[in-house]
């Protein structure tokens, strides 16, 4: 009982630390999807379709960062997920210094927008270029939108290939497509490429995506719920991440895990019994530690320590160290929300959850991680690869 009691204070001090250079550290790291097109090109339509919220569009909830970019963070309360969105990309004097600079030292993946009936792309294409120069950009996507504007699907298929080969031409090798048409026509399809394009068009470029950045896949994966449990979990889903991005983040600095990461996972775990209507207090943390197992704590406190005198080493403790133990603070942190979600939901209905229950919950979330950071890594070391 003592022991859980230390454990308790350990991330719920008396005396908060201030967590606002954790978090600011996570901001300044979000994924980044860089839009390059034409105004009109269907960039509001893919940030609409992609974070379901209607009412932003380019110019109306994207703020300015730049001399000639805006940028637009979702979601608006803990954000996960960045925009940026270039202006003016028709004139000549485009410098995309400042653009570029925010993408560095980030995920990021640029995605050109085409609008499949225009052919005329020079003012893109020239901004590319100017782009392409300062070798930031390793991750690119092609969309052509309002496809089915193109009735014939011989005439489609070119202008398409048109546009394609444009970016291409730039970018010096294939680069990956999707067709979407955002705001298909209310005419009925007349081919069933049609149908198909107006179905699926989404849901290959949300696939394309994650592909690029991972941590896409847990944030748009909308799987079918088994349970209202974990329907009620969807809605919080993006909170978690965000705790867990910020966790990852801060741990990646030297001796500031050590605090920072244990106050992000109680802060969360408050945040998020506070969803449930259920008070946090030392009571309810034992029980929900308790349903985790009595070597869990043990466990994580030991890894953290270990990760912490990592980073001291010289040289590997600034790289290795301090990426594995973003990495796994990110991991553990979205294992503990999700298992917390999971134990609050059946705490606030009065029932109970078993050891084994939890158990299931928490590795499922561990794993559903480990097979993003293993794509994200192999996807890394094909840029490289095609670097070379």
């Amino acid at each position: 009982m003592n022991s859980f009691k230390k454990i308790f204070d350990y991330i719920n001090p008396s005396v908060n630390p201030d967590l606002e250079p954790a978090f600011t550290q996570w901001q300044e790291q979000l994924p980044t999807l860089w839009l390059l097109g034409k105004t009109g090109a269907g960039k509001s339509s893919l940030v609409q379709a992609l974070t379901g919220d209607s009412q932003v569009e380019i110019g109306n909830g994207f703020l300015p960062c730049t001399k000639t970019a805006v940028s637009y963070d979702y979601p608006v309360n803990n954000p996960l997920l960045r925009f940026l969105d270039t202006r003016g990309v028709s004139e000549t004097d485009y410098d995309p210094a400042e653009d570029t600079q925010i993408c560095q030292q980030r995920s990021h993946a640029l995605i050109v927008v085409m609008k499949a009936e225009e052919p005329e792309q020079s003012g893109v294409i020239n901004a590319l270029k100017k782009i392409k120069k300062f070798g930031v950009i390793k991750q690119l996507l092609i969309v052509h939108t309002a496809v089915l504007s193109i009735a014939d699907i011989a005439e489609r298929e070119r202008a398409m290939a048109h546009n394609q080969s444009q970016v291409e031409a730039v970018w010096g090798r294939t680069a990956p497509t999707v067709a979407a048409d955002f705001a298909p026509s209310d005419a009925a399809p007349v081919s069933a490429d049609d149908a198909r394009i107006g179905e699926s068009g989404l849901h290959e470029l949300k696939n394309k995506l994650a592909e690029m950045l991972p941590i896409l896949s847990l944030l748009t994966n909308k799987q079918a719920h088994a349970s209202r449990e974990e329907s009620n979990f969807e809605k919080l889903r993006s909170e978690v991440l965000w705790y867990a991005g910020a966790a990852g983040a801060s741990d990646a600095i030297p001796a500031v895990g050590l605090v920072s990461v244990p106050a992000i996972q109680g802060k969360m775990l408050h945040s998020l019994a506070n969803q449930y209507a259920v008070v946090w207090d030392k009571q309810c943390f034992m029980e929900f530690i308790g349903t985790l197992g009595t070597g869990f704590m043990v466990q994580y406190l030991s890894k953290l320590g270990i990760r912490q005198l990592v980073k001291f080493i010289p040289a590997y403790g600034q790289t290795v160290g301090g990426a594995t133990a973003a990495a796994i603070s990110f991991s553990s942190t979205y294992a503990i929300g999700r298992a917390a979600c999971k134990y609050l939901y059946h705490k606030s209905k009065g029932e109970t959850v078993t050891k084994e229950e939890m158990k299931a919950i928490f590795e499922q979330a561990i794993k559903a991680v480990a097979k993003i950071e293993a794509g994200s890594s192999g996807k890394q070391k094909k840029n490289e690869t095609d670097k070379k």
